[in-house]
């Protein structure tokens, strides 16, 4: 492999990979405020909130991490501007107290945040306006959750970056089946060890979480008292459902998110370490397994952004299904049929917000992928000329993504408004 691109491969990962607490929306809204707090150097008077309908969608239906069961986006505000460190970007609210938290109860109901829907701006857009006397501070965030665009103070602009740095961030757009393939089997271990070994142990510990005590729907408690534990396809069914149980309830214990979203770094990760505990395979088989899904994973969704009407357990899901088949030493051909079967199946389940039956619908990927494996490695496929199948894998893909992203918009629309009575 060309050493640029090996490189490249890299970034991305240490770039994308990252520790985050709950569900990132209402995290990131939270560390633009304590950002902004920080800006304005004294506790704000008056907070206002200006969202995109994804933010607001998502940010609706769960409860804000460390924050004593408390939802809303100006709950998120709030809490970030009383506790938030904000040096600690998706970990923001790791270290806030009882007393900031009871604080935030009240700053909440006297009703110094106020929050606004913005059309006509990226997916994911938050600006967090602070205001405390003649002194003002705003800070926005777009396109990623911890990428700040825009600082200001007191109406001079202090900072301010439209597009996120692809030399620190990784360039996506060398993404491909067959690079990342090599990639999984060539990379150094010790230069992904940090990355997937963090995500195991972080996503392994909210995922047993999930399945220990009663959080959200218990979906992944469901699955297990339904088929019983003897069945592995129901355990990693069960195991990635459960940790989204968890952070959908406000679990405050960090997970290691995949194309921004918490739920698909567990999608991605869990069902591959329970088949690896399975068939007992090396260590070395196991992290490339890893690396190579979180890559295939990151890899459909940069055709349809972190935030959509396309709900992202399908990609994560079926990247998970190709983990596992390469742990079996599954060819690129089998792997490559193994996404197209999944994403043919289950391609426009719809993202209506994160909430508790998103555990759901993660099990319900995780099953779409294990079917198309099962497929794709008894030479059966979805042909070319059906739906959005082509004979081009990448191609294929790429149509996926171009209905994820421009043909759903008007049903992101439709949700969003259903979702705020309108």
């Amino acid at each position: 492999m060309e050493r640029n691109v090996y490189d490249n491969y890299l970034t991305i990962l240490k770039a994308e990979l990252l520790p985050a607490m709950g569900c990132t929306e209402p995290i990131a809204v939270a560390f633009a405020a304590a950002k902004a707090r920080a800006v304005l150097g004294k506790q704000p008077e008056r907070i206002e909130m200006y969202c995109s309908g994804n933010i607001i969608k998502n940010v609706k239906g769960v409860v804000v991490p460390n924050s004593g069961g408390q939802m809303g986006i100006d709950v998120a505000a709030v809490l970030g501007v009383v506790g938030g460190r904000e040096d600690l970007e998706l970990e923001v609210v790791n270290s806030v107290t009882e007393e900031q938290i009871e604080k935030t109860r009240e700053l909440v109901k006297a009703g110094i945040c106020d929050c606004h829907l913005v059309e006509g701006e990226e997916n994911l857009y938050i600006r967090a306006e602070v205001f405390a006397g003649e002194d003002s501070a705003v800070v926005e965030v777009k396109t990623k959750h911890n990428h700040i665009s825009r600082i200001e103070k007191n109406g001079e602009i202090l900072f301010a970056q439209d597009d996120i740095e692809t030399s620190s961030q990784g360039d996506k757009s060398q993404l491909n089946l067959k690079d990342i393939y090599e990639f999984a089997n060539t990379v150094d271990l010790e230069d992904v060890r940090p990355i997937m070994e963090r995500q195991l142990n972080y996503n392994k510990a909210i995922s047993e979480e999930g399945l220990k005590n009663p959080w959200g729907s218990c979906v992944g408690q469901t699955l297990l008292e339904v088929n019983g534990t003897s069945d592995w396809r129901v355990r990693a069914k069960a195991a990635a459902a459960a940790g989204s149980d968890a952070r959908m309830s406000g679990c405050a214990m960090p997970v290691v998110i995949n194309s921004g979203s918490g739920n698909q770094g567990i999608t991605v990760s869990m069902p591959i370490l329970e088949y690896a505990n399975e068939v007992k395979c090396s260590e070395e088989k196991l992290l490339r397994a890893l690396t190579l899904a979180n890559l295939l994973s990151l890899h459909q969704k940069r055709y349809i952004g972190n935030l959509s009407a396309y709900c992202g357990a399908t990609s994560a899901g079926c990247s998970a299904a190709c983990g596992i088949a390469y742990i079996d030493d599954a060819s690129l051909e089998v792997i490559g049929h193994t996404i197209i079967n999944a994403i043919s199946t289950i391609g426009g389940m719809v993202c209506d917000g994160a909430k508790s039956s998103c555990a759901a619908k993660i099990a319900s990927a995780v099953e779409a992928g294990l079917m198309g494996y099962e497929l794709a490695k008894r030479d059966r496929s979805f042909k070319p000329g059906e739906g959005m199948v082509v004979e081009d894998m990448e191609q294929t893909i790429r149509n996926i993504g171009r209905m994820g992203r421009e043909g759903m918009k008007g049903t992101d629309v439709e949700i969003l408004n259903i979702m705020i009575g309108k």
